[in-house]
């Protein structure tokens, strides 16, 4: 007598099959507890950029002063840009006013552009090592705040170049910095998680960066976004409002253009917790696939 097999099932049943739980606050206490790990490779990077470079440290400068001059003496001559006066009638100087936006945008873009590669670039020790695959793109915008600190310097020089005070109401200089830091901190969890599984963009990404550098005004204003789009504008691109709240700020004395600055906070903040979310949905085969 026969016995008639029964059938296979084409796929397991939808209760036994493997299911990846976000765990969100458990995630970030794990993180918290692994952020030395984050200051050793912010360490590391720093070395191995600068250890055999002639000029070191220098070129945490010399990019953004590289840039200031180049807009000066191009940009500024031949689209005429208004830089504004101060609550004091005083006109902003041209190089402080690119430099203070150039600042924020070396930022991002030292850290998306790093950020996004820091994944495929540890793949040993992604491999060896347990811990939140997150400190490495995070220990990427470590190293890209070192070399902001570091060029602040240059902004301190054009002050006193310029004869040029930071204004009282620059106080609010660390709240501006938060919502800077929430919304690049999201977007390289989300480029260096996305990477992994699309090759593409780390070709595509040099493009978009420079795309970006125009997009924002670093070398112009605020002003020229037509006043109709702005509030779009600051959700779609939270660094425009970032870094006109720096201009008017530190240089014009008046407090961040909150018609612009909330929506770019909101964005900010959403982009954050979505990259995160992202990024630990898909951090499971990142070591497979990377």
């Amino acid at each position: 007598m026969t016995t008639i097999a029964p059938p296979v099932p084409e796929a397991p049943p939808s209760g036994a099959r493997y299911r990846h739980y976000i765990r969100f606050f458990s995630s970030l206490k794990a993180l918290v507890k692994r952020r030395e790990l984050i200051l050793a490779l912010a360490e590391r990077d720093l070395r191995a950029r600068y250890k055999q470079a002639n000029f070191g440290f220098a070129w945490s400068l010399i990019t953004p002063i590289a840039l200031m001059v180049v807009f000066s003496l191009f940009l500024k001559r031949v689209a005429n840009i208004d830089t504004g006066v101060d609550v004091t009638g005083r006109s902003i100087p041209y190089p402080l006013f690119t430099y203070i936006g150039l600042l924020p945008w070396t930022l991002f873009s030292a850290s998306v552009s790093n950020g996004g590669q820091a994944l495929i670039m540890n793949v040993p020790i992604l491999k060896k090592v347990a811990c939140p695959r997150e400190v490495f793109p995070l220990a990427t915008v470590v190293v890209a705040t070192v070399d902001m600190i570091l060029a602040t310097v240059a902004l301190a020089v054009l002050f006193i170049i310029y004869g040029f005070v930071p204004h009282g109401t620059s106080y609010w200089v660390p709240m501006i910095l938060m919502v800077q830091f929430a919304f690049t901190i999201g977007i390289v969890l989300i480029v260096s998680s996305a990477m992994v599984y699309v090759r593409d963009l780390r070709h595509a990404l040099p493009l978009f960066l420079q795309l970006g550098l125009f997009a924002t005004p670093v070398a112009y204003g605020m002003e020229t976004v037509p006043p109709s789009i702005r509030e779009i504008y600051g959700y779609v691109n939270p660094l425009a409002p970032v870094i006109d709240g720096y201009r008017r700020t530190v240089l014009l004395g008046l407090p961040p253009d909150w018609q612009t600055f909330l929506p770019a906070a909101g964005s900010s903040i959403a982009v954050l917790v979505l990259g995160y979310l992202l990024f630990k949905k898909l951090e499971t085969g990142i070591a497979d696939v990377a």
